[in-house]
């Protein structure tokens, strides 16, 4: 996606940090598109078709994260935002490296190293990442521009999944692993014509904890908490689950879910101008879109074969497109007000989100001992409702 379309989707306001942040995230979506809805399924098996196993190494790596990007973010008072994203490119490529050589033998030994790399690179990428992306933003066309990198990961996931599924059926997971650090590598380019920004994270290891647990903050922080708890259910879960229904076959996974993507991006688009719409109220939107959305989840407790899955599916991803964008734009322009603590409040974002996926991990494995995989889709629908929680404290959003 060159400029010229961008310019001519969001506008002459457009700013140069928001290009070169989405032609990093282009990059690393091929990448993540790759191995998106593979990597669940690598770890299941890699542990012997366990999902507990699988959920306590997600856990863990969230765990790490969360207790740990308060003190990572004031670290960077010192490193800066612009060198943290490229540094963080390194461990984004250092986990794949680990994950090509780790097999049945050797996995007790190599996992640590992965859990650590991975929790490097998410330390030194997220905040900055989100931070720089809440101050490129032009105000007037917020929803617009987080649409345009939704529709750009969607346009890179009609083909990725698709062709994941064929190189591990011909070849190997090893071959998909080796392609993403030659991504993740490249994708450090755009982020040196990045411009630097003057945050400094000023709270203290107290007051960061403070902030997050006051009264003030906890509608939107159980918003970000079940965001997070959500996104693990869809990440994690539906992929193990859609393997078990197609009984292993990673081809047709991978097209069928190919197939499902490319019927959303022109719906991506359309809704982000829609939500920047003075007319349409985000909060109305979002209240909606979680409630369809949610639906969703319920239905996919009673699939059964692979049409199901793509019917379903297809439906769960359109809703998603009403729910994600206006939450999207209502968290960034939270962020945006926040002003100079714009960074504070990425941070305990960061820590509500991780530890709503902690919380959502701890309760698959809990149900996992006594009920099948679909009661955590339940969780899921119950999570997504949450999100309307932020409602309370943007209500007053267009």
């Amino acid at each position: 996606m060159n400029i010229s379309f961008e310019n001519r989707y969001l506008g002459p306001n457009v700013s140069k940090g928001f290009i070169s942040l989405h032609k990093n995230r282009t990059i690393t979506y091929i990448a993540t598109g790759l191995l998106g809805i593979y990597m669940p399924i690598f770890l299941f098996n890699l542990f012997g078709q366990n999902l507990r196993s699988v959920a306590w190494f997600y856990l863990l790596g969230y765990l790490l994260f969360g207790l740990s990007v308060a003190t990572a973010a004031k670290y960077m008072n010192t490193f800066g935002f612009k060198k943290a994203l490229q540094t963080a490119t390194i461990f984004g490529a250092l986990q794949y490296v680990l994950f090509y050589f780790t097999n049945e033998t050797n996995y007790q030994i190599l996992i640590p190293f992965i859990l650590l790399s991975l929790t490097l690179y998410r330390l030194l990428y997220w905040v900055p990442f989100n931070v720089d992306l809440a101050k490129f933003m032009d105000k007037d066309n917020r929803a617009r521009e987080i649409s345009i990198m939704g529709a750009t990961k969607n346009a890179v996931a009609i083909f990725t999944p698709m062709l994941a599924g064929y190189i591990i059926t011909k070849w190997s997971f090893s071959y998909l692993f080796a392609i993403a650090v030659a991504l993740y590598i490249l994708s450090v380019i755009p982020l040196i014509k990045i411009p630097r920004t003057k945050e400094k994270f000023t709270w203290s290891i107290k007051t960061t904890w403070r902030n997050f647990f006051s009264k003030k903050r906890r509608p939107e922080m159980l918003a970000f908490a079940a965001d997070g708890g959500e996104g693990v259910v869809g990440g994690i879960v539906w992929p193990i689950f859609m393997f078990q229904i197609l009984n292993g076959n990673y081809l047709e996974l991978g097209i069928i879910s190919s197939v499902i993507v490319a019927v959303t991006i022109i719906l991506q688009l359309t809704v982000g101008s829609y939500t920047d719409n003075p007319k349409n109220k985000k909060s109305k939107i979002l209240k909606y879109g979680t409630i369809f959305y949610a639906l969703g989840w319920i239905l996919k407790i009673f699939i059964g074969t692979a049409f199901q899955i793509f019917i379903i599916d297809a439906y769960h991803k359109l809703t998603k497109i009403f729910m994600r964008i206006p939450f999207d734009a209502i968290v960034y322009e939270k962020a945006s007000d926040e002003g100079h603590n714009i960074d504070e409040f990425t941070v305990i974002r960061e820590i509500a989100t991780n530890t709503g996926r902690v919380l959502m991990l701890l309760l698959i494995i809990g149900i996992s001992y006594y009920t099948n995989i679909q009661t955590a889709f339940v969780l899921g629908a119950v999570a997504s409702i949450s999100l309307n929680t932020i409602r309370t404290v943007k209500s007053q959003i267009a």
